[in-house]
């Protein structure tokens, strides 16, 4: 299990092993779902939702101090191992030629869709205080982001919500003219119908339970919006970089996750075409491959 986890960031704090004595004395729930797997090693059902969110409140609290995290059952429950990387990646890209850090809060990011579980605003404000704005066109999430805030008063000056009211847009009706931004960060939304959203849900718990079972049980739950829209990835993307141009004097970095690696051709001619200067970093997190694309108008 360690070596699966050492392929995360060198600053991750999730690299080694999950300590289940620690995090149930976080949260007592949690010890309804630990068991000694046929490895002989503790861990948890990772296909039960309810499982995934108690681990997920436990870390938070643990290694991040964020009193009473939770999210409805039918929102998305992220890995937060993951996330962290990601915010991680982010950290490295911002630092100097020294490679010094950029720390605190003139550094301002702007989270595309950050849904109801608020985890990169929280991860990237712990790790490095910087100033984080999460957007979201789902107002229920955005709703339950807020609860997440008011139960961590100290959160309230550092994370700032914004309804996104139109889908066709991304940075339009969040930035002001006089705004700018580090960074922008996304987890877009990676399937294109939802039919494609239930069946990469059935491979996944099958993969977990290596069973049989035919129902699909969105076990890491997921609105909609947060996983699927119209022409997948690629199309969101494509959307995303079109109107970055708009605000290219008002972020420094705009970047995204991209999971379909075969998506990357069309989206770096894209980039090469609008003249901007990009790079791809490759995410590993135990079996799972990601990568981020960033890219800048700046020279």
């Amino acid at each position: 299990m360690s070596d699966e986890k050492s392929s995360l960031h060198t600053r991750n704090l999730h690299r080694n092993p999950y300590d289940f004595e620690q995090l149930i004395s976080c949260v007592p729930e949690l010890k309804h779902y630990v068991f000694v797997n046929a490895y002989q090693t503790v861990t948890i059902n990772f296909s039960i939702p309810e499982a995934v969110k108690l681990l997920n409140k436990a870390l938070l609290l643990h290694f991040y101090s964020i009193k009473n995290w939770d999210i409805p059952d039918t929102n998305l429950c992220p890995p937060i191992p993951g996330r962290a990387d990601y915010v991680h990646y982010i950290a490295d890209l911002l630092a100097d030629k020294e490679n010094r850090l950029s720390e605190g809060s003139s550094v301002k990011g702007l989270d595309i869709g950050v849904g109801a579980n608020l985890v990169y605003p929280l991860i990237a404000h712990r790790s490095y205080g910087w100033q984080m704005t999460g957007t979201d066109i789902n107002e229920d999430s955005l709703k339950n982001a807020q609860q997440i805030l008011d139960q961590n008063p100290d959160l309230e000056s550092a994370i700032q919500l914004k309804h996104q009211p139109d889908s066709n847009h991304i940075f339009k009706n969040i930035m002001g003219p006089d705004e700018r931004f580090t960074f922008s960060m996304c987890n877009p939304p990676f399937h294109d119908s939802e039919e494609s959203a239930i069946k990469g849900n059935l491979r996944k718990t099958k993969n977990l339970k290596k069973s049989k079972s035919k129902q699909p049980q969105l076990n890491f739950g997921g609105q909609q919006t947060e996983l699927w829209c119209e022409g997948g990835e690629i199309a969101f993307i494509t959307k995303m970089i079109n109107e970055s141009v708009l605000y290219s004097s008002q972020v420094l970095w705009f970047t995204c996750l991209v999971s379909k690696k075969d998506n990357l051709p069309k989206l770096t001619a894209l980039l090469k075409k609008l003249k901007a200067n990009f790079k791809i970093i490759d995410m590993a997190q135990g079996q799972k491959v990601s990568r981020i694309l960033a890219w800048t108008f700046k020279s």
